[in-house]
């Protein structure tokens, strides 16, 4: 059952997303393997009927007359009757299949001048292979549909349990699912084996997280627990309609004249499991595609490369070129037809072709003839070619990459789509998040401000980077008696440890700053109820932390029940005792990303009502009571501090409440709480009302280190032309700070700030008028920009130029992406080297990366770790997800996944820009052999009075692309490789060409269109001309078919060997595709030409090759004609490698002779039966040892003396063709 759900998940129909650290926002994409593309929107309600839902619980006839929906679901794109119609027509969007659609139907009228198998053949494959992938797909997701729509599921029926399959499952029925069970659908939650109503879920299937979530029945349902109990439940439930967002639910159960409010905690979803219950009861809500995890599956369009796009201009300048060709024809052939030319037999009745009294029509009719004649000028196989090569990159060198593979998590990584990895070797900004991202979202509680005193003797990562940098050097300190290291807690400070916070002179502040760290979360502890076995499920690193860190002060929690939260105190008074204390949860305010805090109101066993809130201090400060000045600044001053120290910081606060005050707002809490619509508005409402007047308790600091390998790599990608932002919801200072460390920002830049935490702006806040307070921050913001657009300016005229870097925060962001200073902030943006952007709002990040990716038309990747992140990730050309603690939200909405963030040195400089590479390699070879094999018969036609006659045969013209030079260029395009992945990293520099776009550039199309023509001459006059005073054994001279045969020879050898010219390096696959290559079309020759039938156009091959190959004739020809053709490219690419070479064939020269044992053939098989480090060992000990060759060393000189010596330190002259000196001016290679 387990695995159907994991074949289930991987089709992307059952994916939703967690908020983790109260992230939301964007619209997220799924792309999983062999399956559609789907979509989860998140925070965002699809409109609804205006009307509620109302369901009649264990009463299918009363539900009857609505027409519900069945369980039943299906995923397929497909069906019997839809297959063929629907996939040709998804076939036919695309404009090349959809042109040759309309050759093939030319080549049928008698205006062509070939069979129309010539187009047809081709045409036919392309759509066979590609219909037989989507059938194959198609058919992956029905089996799993059927699995899952036959999972047997317990209903209740005549007052027992009996076994249905899902699918037969109905709105209103009741039923039972058994601990590790799947729901089948939407259910409300009546009734638990466990005690209180309550059980738990995993969402693993919705969001990636593992970590349990608790749910809770109403309490006037628990009883239904057994079927004769549940036999007498007929509540009835009014609801909202179904809908997409998965973390909203308003209901109401009327129930014996109760209504009782229904909330997202009476709400089991579809795809969840149940876990640590025996089973539990509920009443079905949603059914099949009602349910809201498949309301997320959407298709979606997918993301098309830069590349890409410029292959379809391409296409249509090809489009254009064959229109010339078709309109020359034309007009000379209305030219030519003349009766005069009595050999042409035109005084009789002729057709209207070859009417020579209307020459228009003549010219029209002539124009089609040449349009199916010329149809090879489009390479049909080139998109079926090029998804090819992409799949097998990504499949096989992407995900079983050793070189990013995370041996602690068993990680691999994960290209979740092959459409995008040219787009990898020309990203020129990356988006970063920071926390999980750049850091190892391992959060460990440092240190602590509690009534104005700080506590924690330990020093960050961060403190002493600065240090370093101040040139000073911190000592190492030796942890005291009472330091506690665990998972979690990082804390020494022997004032407040192991019980000494009783003899500090604020003892009552420290007991209300622990109660808060045990009591105000949503943690569940599970295993052991000791301290040192039991493992608390959080829903992010950072309450576990805290939590962690009561449990070390004296505080243990250890038990949760809906209503309860246990405690196991420190005595107050006596050193050494302990008691057991349990506070009653009234109620619980929910931290989101837009309340930016969280608060649990509860009553001590002694009465006392408190309510404890934890928060951002921007959002707590706003909310303190007047007074307590100094405790005020003290703290704020150690937010500002703990910030400096990299440390992530949370204000506590608490208030006391009483009863008549409590009452009366919890009366509007559950009007809110009853409300159908807007309750999460109006809860927010509420909650405002009752977080006010705070007492301040202090703070926390938590430490999350920064990952192994992110400094380098950092400074590594800005090597190669890659700027870096920094995108985070943390403090100014701590992000500062953490860009110092990962060298995004160093003291030799010029550094730009543009903040709201200025005295100005903070007096004009303390009056409280939004009004002035939003028209201040957008002038300040205003100056602020234009003032640093001025210094960037100037700062832009040194020699050498002065490195700069941007830091904003989210407040001031928000003015800044206003339409008025947008272009200035870009402008600005533009210019630095890196920026940093805090305080920032999921929203925000999308914005920033849209403004540089519409704005400035650069190549953009995001890359972070959790929901907060994903719309970040889908605004980006490319977008990377880290599989890290936060689940797999950002990984479905992603591209391609890493688990750690220096693997994407790897991902880029290596795999983009060898894939960049390979695809122009590619692209540009398909249209040379293209060109060069249809201006052949161009040439022809200037010879045959435009007349239309074909050079080639049909079935020469159809198995060109196809057979003769199909498969060498898709090894070109897997197993080209002009440096070594070591070479690529060692010189990042290299990824320059690609951001330049150096290989697809229409100068580089020109060359190649040149040698096309160039060649094309050559094949054509060059066998027609040596043809002339050429015989046969039989004395015969050669005709049509013999030179055409001829000249088709010399193009199929032509065109694999240049292929083979254009290799970097070459492997025996090389050998074996174009040896192959070439072998096939004489295989083909020999039979072809041997076989007669009574088709008159087998006639003019027969014995054709045969006869060729008894003369002299043939042999001459085939060695002088393909060296000569070769020459122009030879001589091109000599004499630019020696005296413009492109920045990796300096490297090239450099290392020419060094041995490179290819450690891209590593590869990797995850498997279940190894440990990480055996299957690494394993995967190793299997590679492949072979040796890539490289080529096109030859082309040697004096000129490289001074520029190898140089890498070496040693001294040489200069010579007055010295290539070093102009390479020196486009490239810094040489410095790294």
């Amino acid at each position: 059952m387990s695995r159907a759900w994991d074949r289930f998940r991987q089709s992307g129909s059952m994916f939703g997303f967690s908020t983790g650290r109260g992230r939301s926002g964007g619209d997220v994409e799924l792309l999983g393997r062999g399956s559609s593309t789907h979509t989860v929107r998140l925070g965002r309600v699809q409109p609804q009927a205006p009307t509620h839902r109302t369901i009649y619980c264990n009463d299918r006839d009363s539900n009857l007359p609505v027409r519900f929906k069945g369980n039943s679901i299906s995923t397929t794109k497909y069906n019997v009757l839809t297959f063929l119609p629907k996939g040709l027509f998804e076939q036919f969007r695309r404009v090349a299949n959809l042109y040759f659609l309309m050759i093939s139907i030319l080549s049928t009228t008698p205006i062509s001048p070939v069979h129309p198998i010539t187009n047809v053949v081709p045409l036919s494959l392309v759509l066979f292979v590609s219909l037989v992938k989507e059938a194959f797909e198609d058919w992956k997701r029905l089996l799993n549909d059927r699995v899952i729509n036959n999972t047997p599921v317990d209903v209740l029926q005549n007052e027992k349990w009996e076994s249905i399959p899902w699918r037969k499952l109905q709105v209103g029925d009741i039923i039972k699912v058994r601990q590790d069970g799947f729901f089948p659908a939407d259910l409300l939650f009546l009734a638990s084996t466990n005690p209180d109503g309550i059980c738990y879920i995993e969402t693993s299937n919705l969001d990636g997280e593992t970590n349990l979530k608790i749910r809770k029945a109403l309490e006037r349902t628990w009883d239904y627990l057994l079927p004769e109990k549940a036999a007498e439940f007929k509540g009835e439930i009014e609801c909202e309609q179904p809908n997409n967002s998965l973390y909203t639910f308003t209901g109401n159960l009327l129930i014996q004249n109760q209504t009782l409010p229904l909330s997202p905690n009476q709400l089991l979803l579809r795809g969840c499991s149940l876990r640590n219950t025996e089973y539990i009861v509920g009443s079905v809500i949603f059914t099949g595609h009602e349910t809201k995890v498949m309301m997320n599956a959407m298709n979606v369009p997918s993301k098309r490369s830069t590349l890409e796009r410029k292959l379809d201009k391409l296409i249509l300048t090809l489009f254009g070129v064959l229109f010339f060709m078709c309109v020359i024809g034309a007009i000379g052939s209305g030219i030519f037809i003349n009766v005069n030319e009595t050999y042409l037999a035109l005084n009789g009745r002729v057709e209207q072709q070859f009417n020579p009294n209307n020459r228009f029509v003549v010219a029209i009719l002539t124009m089609f003839t040449l349009l199916t004649l010329y149809s090879t000028i489009i390479p049909i196989s080139l998109y079926v070619s090029i998804e090819m090569i992409k799949f097998i990159q990504s499949t096989q060198f992407i995900n079983k990459d050793l070189h990013m593979y995370h041996i602690e998590t068993d990680t691999p990584a994960l290209a979740r789509t092959s459409n995008l990895n040219e787009e990898l070797g020309q990203v020129e900004y990356i988006f970063s998040d920071k926390t999980g991202t750049l850091t190892r979202n391992l959060m460990e509680f440092f240190k602590c401000s509690i009534d104005g005193e700080m506590y924690g003797t330990g020093v960050t990562e961060i403190e002493r980077g600065a240090a370093t940098r101040d040139g000073l050097n911190i000592a190492e300190t030796k942890p005291s008696s009472t330091a506690i290291h665990e998972k979690g807690f990082n804390f020494d400070d022997p004032k407040i440890m192991r019980g000494a916070w009783r003899n500090e002179h604020n003892p009552s502040a420290c007991k209300e700053f622990f109660r808060c760290l045990a009591i105000c979360h949503t943690v569940l502890p599970e295993g052991d109820l000791s301290p040192e076995k039991i493992i608390y499920q959080a829903a992010s690193p950072d309450e576990a932390a805290l939590v962690t860190a009561a449990k070390n002060f004296g505080f243990f929690f250890y038990r949760r029940t809906p209503t309860m939260i246990m405690v196991r105190e420190s005595h107050i008074e006596k050193m050494g005792k302990i008691q057991d204390i349990s506070y009653e949860i009234l109620n619980v305010l929910e931290f989101n990303s837009t309340r930016k805090r969280q608060s649990v109101i509860c009553r001590y066993p002694n009465g006392r009502l408190v309510l404890y809130c934890k928060g951002a201090d921007t959002v707590i400060y706003e909310r303190l009571v007047d007074g307590n000045h100094n405790i005020k600044r003290v703290t704020r001053e150690h937010l500002e501090q703990f910030g400096s120290s990299g440390l992530r910081t949370l204000c506590l606060a608490y208030k006391e409440l009483s009863n008549e005050l409590y009452g009366s707002w919890n009366e509007k809490f559950i009007q809110a709480k009853s409300s159908l619509r807007d309750r999460e508005k109006k809860l927010d409402e509420v909650a405002e009302l009752i977080e006010n007047e705070l007492i301040l308790i202090g703070c926390t600091a938590i430490e999350d280190k920064l990952q192994e390998g992110v400094p380098s790599c950092i400074e590594t990608l800005s090597r190669a032309g890659i700027k870096i932002w920094m995108l985070t919801g943390d403090k100014m200072e701590t992000a500062i700070n953490i860009a110092y460390a990962c060298n995004l920002i160093n003291n030799s830049m010029k550094q730009f700030t543009i903040s709201s935490e200025t005295n100005a702006i903070r007096a004009i806040e303390d009056r409280g008028d939004q009004v002035e307070i939003a028209r201040y921050v957008r002038d300040s913001v205003k100056h602020d920009l234009e003032r640093c657009l001025q210094e960037a300016e100037r700062s832009q005229k040194d020699i050498p130029r002065t490195k700069m870097a941007l830091i904003i925060d989210g407040k001031c962001l928000m003015f800044a992406l206003e339409s008025n200073l947008r272009g200035k902030l870009l402008r600005l943006s533009l210019d630095c080297n890196s920026v940093v952007c805090c305080r920032v709002s999921p929203l925000q990040k999308a914005q920033v990366t849209s403004l540089v990716k519409k704005g400035a038309k650069k190549i953009t990747l995001s890359i972070g770790d959790g929901a907060n992140d994903v719309s970040m990730i889908q605004a980006a050309h490319v977008g990377v997800g880290i599989s890290g603690l936060e689940g797999m939200q950002a990984v479905m909405a992603s591209d391609f996944s890493i688990a750690q963030f220096c693997f994407l040195s790897d991902l880029l400089l290596v795999h983009g820009r060898w894939a960049y590479l390979r695809l122009c390699k590619v692209i540009t070879y398909f249209f040379y052999k293209n060109l060069t094999f249809t201006l052949t018969q161009f040439w022809f036609t200037f010879q045959t009075g435009f007349s239309g006659q074909r050079f080639y045969d049909d079935w020469f013209q159809s198995l060109f692309n196809v057979i003769f030079t199909a498969l060498p260029v898709i090894i070109l395009g897997l197993f080209d490789k002009d440096v070594s992945a070591s070479l690529s990293k060692r010189y990042p520099e290299l990824y320059l060409e690609g951001i330049k776009n150096m290989f697809f550039k229409w100068r580089v199309v020109g060359v190649w269109a040149f040698f096309s023509v160039y060649q094309s001459l050559i094949f054509y006059y060059f066998t027609s001309a040596a043809s002339t005073n050429g015989l046969n054994s039989s004395g015969k001279i050669f005709g049509l078919w013999d030179v055409s045969t001829m000249a088709f020879t010399c193009v199929v050898v032509t065109a694999n060997v240049r292929l083979l010219m254009e290799c970097n390096s070459v492997t025996r696959w090389h050998y074996v595709s174009v040896g192959g290559s070439i072998l096939s079309w004489f295989v083909f020759i020999f039979i072809y030409s041997g076989i007669m039938t009574t088709f008159d156009r087998q006639e003019n091959i027969y014995f054709v090759i045969y006869v060729l190959m008894s003369t002299l004739y043939f042999y001459l020809t085939l060695l002088l004609v393909p060296i000569v053709a070769l020459l122009g490219d030879f001589t091109y690419k000599g004499l630019q490698r020696w005296f413009s070479p492109y920045d990796f064939q300096i490297v090239q020269e450099i290392h020419r002779h060094e041995q490179d044992y290819s450690r891209r053939n590593e590869l990797l098989e995850v498997t279940n039966h190894l440990t990480p480090d055996e299957a690494r060992s394993y995967a190793i000990s299997q590679l492949p040892r072979e040796r890539s060759k490289h080529t096109g060393f030859a082309f040697d000189s004096p000129g490289y003396e001074s520029f190898f010596a140089s890498q070496h330190g040693i001294f040489a002259p200069h010579k007055a063709w010295d290539v070093a000196r102009r390479a020196s001016t486009r490239t810094n290679i040489t410095n790294s």
